[in-house]
């Protein structure tokens, strides 16, 4: 590690500490975390098994290889003065104050070596030149943002989640490089920390009026939208387990993403695109910067491009190759990815462009530079995604099951030993059952697990049978002092089930987790163990709030989208007996639904029209979107005179009976769900959670 670079950014934290505690804002949000004490007052170090496990694990990795702590550095321009991002209302929206921890020159034994490893190369905070003329901003947000120089401004690549970390990432490069218009936004791909930001850097009048171009790749707005609304609130409140939400940044807690530290929680917002790159391959010039866009659907997001600058010799891979083993199953929930697809697009890119780009960069982590490096991590990311996918299939092949598979499959070596490869957001024991479901679905093809029972239901009776939770407690604690974690959280979550009010024993499970989190490399993992513990010990935090998008997301929606998601909300079982055929219109962007609740479910048919309706409602687009929002209500706009009815208008509310409100905040482990302990968090941990990709 480069002492000098990561000497300027301490410097430029003491300096921004004053600031920081003069302005205000929340009080959890300043105060320093002190790493060698527990977050939770139940919380526990890591015992002499974690120690032994880590320590292991240290001894199989390959520290001689420092060739990314070299990169990192490389470009390094200018480090900001501040540590912490704030919204107009003074709330902390990015907070890289509470993970200076990890420059600490201290290995904490309560993170696993390579976790830590990668954390503090995203310590990377600041501006870099990639190129002359290109340039990134990292360590604002999950993602990086990269800006290309053209012959009169700026082509901005993946503008992060928030409005106001993008705004602060503009603003840092025009400091110290220039100011320069806008000229185009290019989306890489469909997850919100790509375009989540964009109005920070341009406005939308702009974009109406021609000055600035959005681009983006094949069916971009389809998923964009879709692919968070359907399961929207089961999404993110299982985010807040993967994302470690509500984890406070500590060495027994929240120690980065992998893709990057966090995500910011500012102002989601979208500007649709106005030009989409459909080809396979297609080649734009604007603004004097000639691009070479690839499409590459269904890898790591199913709206995905990779873009090559032949006059430069440089070559963006967006996030279709980046420093870690990528999600072919997302924790929070998303369709499974194709890995052996992935693969063969990897491929691809490699002998389209990899043969003589100079450098290549990346929607996270760090560029790399020289052909000989980049070729390397091409073939090696391409058959870490094929390998994958050939040797779990060849195992399934051979009875292997998905309950089998995570424990049998193992990475080769020649693979693993690459640090862009390590699991920091996927992992090889997630990613393997993937592969089984995405080919064979979640059963093993015992007729015992084809019509489980509930776990509540079944539980009862193996506490029974294990005589009692007097019988699992003690047996419970002996696997947990020996360091059996594994087994003993088999035991300790049937207790649980069985008996959600048994504070002790899910103190004990709490304990389990939070060993078998420690012991995790990636942060998926690690996140979800040790948000396990703390809401069994401390239940769900009142506070924690979820928004699956903001406005402008909403009204990127179409109009059979929020059909659909109010089917999806629709209680059958409030509806029986009860039907009925409407036609909606949409005059001002001519669209037309017939609407049809039968047999206890509602649908939808774009473009036809019933010729004798119960009932007819005509509104425009753009009045039904605060509809739409929960802003307002379809039968307000009528009363209103905003929106024309004729037939049957009791159908609204008869409809609007049914439907349910979906609590961001259902419970997922048993007994966490009533009055919560008090155990203080940063604003910036119980904060708005807006709509994550990844």
């Amino acid at each position: 590690m480069k002492r000098s670079r990561y000497l300027v950014f301490l410097i430029a934290a003491l300096a921004s500490s004053a600031v920081a505690y003069a302005a205000g804002g929340g009080a959890g949000n300043l105060q320093p975390v002190d790493p060698e004490k527990h977050f939770h007052p139940k919380g526990k170090p890591p015992s002499e098994y974690t120690l032994k496990a880590l320590e292991a694990a240290r001894g199989t990795l390959p520290f001689s290889d420092k060739r990314d702590f070299d990169e990192i550095d490389k470009g390094f321009m200018a480090a900001p003065e501040i540590w912490q991002i704030k919204g107009e209302k003074g709330n902390v929206v990015w907070d890289m104050e509470r993970y200076k921890f990890l420059l600490e020159e201290k290995e904490y034994p309560s993170i696993h070596p390579s976790l830590q490893r990668q954390s503090t190369l995203n310590m990377n905070y600041g501006l870099y030149e990639v190129v002359p003329d290109v340039y990134q901003v990292r360590g604002f947000d999950l993602a990086n943002i990269s800006f290309i120089k053209g012959d009169t401004g700026w082509i901005i690549f993946d503008p992060l989640t928030s409005k106001e970390t993008s705004r602060a990432a503009f603003d840092l490069l025009e400091k110290h490089v220039g100011k320069f218009p806008v000229k185009a936004v290019v989306y890489s791909h469909s997850h919100g920390d790509h375009w989540g930001g964009v109005r920070g850097v341009v406005d939308e009048a702009d974009v109406r009026s021609g000055k600035v171009q959005i681009i983006a790749p094949r069916d971009f707005m389809l998923h964009t939208v879709s692919e968070n609304v359907y399961a929207g609130n089961a999404m993110n409140r299982r985010l807040f387990y993967q994302y470690g939400i509500l984890l406070p940044a500590s060495p027994f807690g929240h120690t980065g993403q992998g893709l990057g530290q966090n995500v910011s929680i500012g102002t989601i917002t979208l500007i649709a695109p106005t030009r989409i790159i459909e080809d396979d391959i297609e080649e734009l010039t604007i603004d004097g910067v000639r691009m070479i866009f690839q499409n590459t659907p269904g890898t790591e997001a199913p709206s995905e491009m990779n873009t090559y600058f032949p006059d430069k010799k440089l070559l963006w891979v967006a996030e279709n190759v980046t420093s870690t083993f990528h999600n072919i199953y997302t924790l929070r929930g998303a369709p499974v990815r194709d890995a052996l697809r992935w693969s063969k697009y990897i491929s691809e890119v490699l002998y389209m462009f990899g043969q003589e780009a100079d450098v290549m960069f990346a929607s996270h982590h760090w560029p790399r530079w020289g052909n000989a490096r980049i070729q390397e991590v091409l073939r090696g990311q391409r058959d870490l995604y094929a390998n994958i996918n050939n040797q779990v299939l060849h195992l399934a092949n051979q009875g292997v099951t998905i309950n089998q598979v995570h424990n049998v499959f193992e990475t080769p070596k020649a693979i693993s030993d690459q640090w862009y490869n390590r699991g920091y957001h996927g992992s090889p024991e997630h990613n393997s059952r993937a592969v089984i479901n995405r080919f064979l679905g979640y059963w093993d093809a015992n007729p015992a697990t084809l019509i489980p029972l509930s776990p509540a239901d079944s539980a009862p009776l193996y506490v029974e049978m294990m005589g009692g939770a007097d019988s699992i407690m003690e047996k419970g604690r002996s696997l947990h002092d020996s360091g059996e974690y594994m087994l003993a959280q088999e035991i300790l979550n049937k207790l649980v089930q069985a008996e959600p009010g048994n504070q002790v024993a899910k103190d004990l499970l709490a304990d389990v987790y939070e060993q078998i989190g420690y012991q995790q490399e990636n942060p998926g993992l690690r996140n979800s163990y040790l948000a396990g513990a703390f809401e069994l010990r401390s239940g769900i935090p009142g506070g924690a709030q979820v928004s699956s998008a903001g406005p402008d997301v909403i009204r990127a929606m179409s109009t059979g989208l929020f059909l659909d998601f109010v089917a999806i909300r629709m209680d059958s079982s409030k509806v029986e007996g009860f039907e009925f055929i409407a036609n909606l219109i949409t005059p001002d962007n001519d669209e037309k639904y017939l609407i049809e609740l039968s047999n206890g479910t509602l649908t939808n048919a774009q473009g036809f029209q019933a010729k004798d309706p119960d009932l007819s409602i005509t509104i425009k687009r753009t009045d039904l979107e605060p509809v739409m929002m929960g802003l307002k209500t379809l039968r307000s706009q009528i009363d209103e005179g905003i929106a024309k009815a004729e037939g049957d208008i009791s159908i609204l509310g008869k409809l609007a009976a049914a439907l349910v409100t979906f609590d961001p905040r259902f419970e997922i482990l048993p007994g966490t769900a009533g009055p919560a302990s008090t155990v203080e968090l940063s604003d910036y941990e119980v904060g708005d959670i807006g709509e994550r990709g990844e």
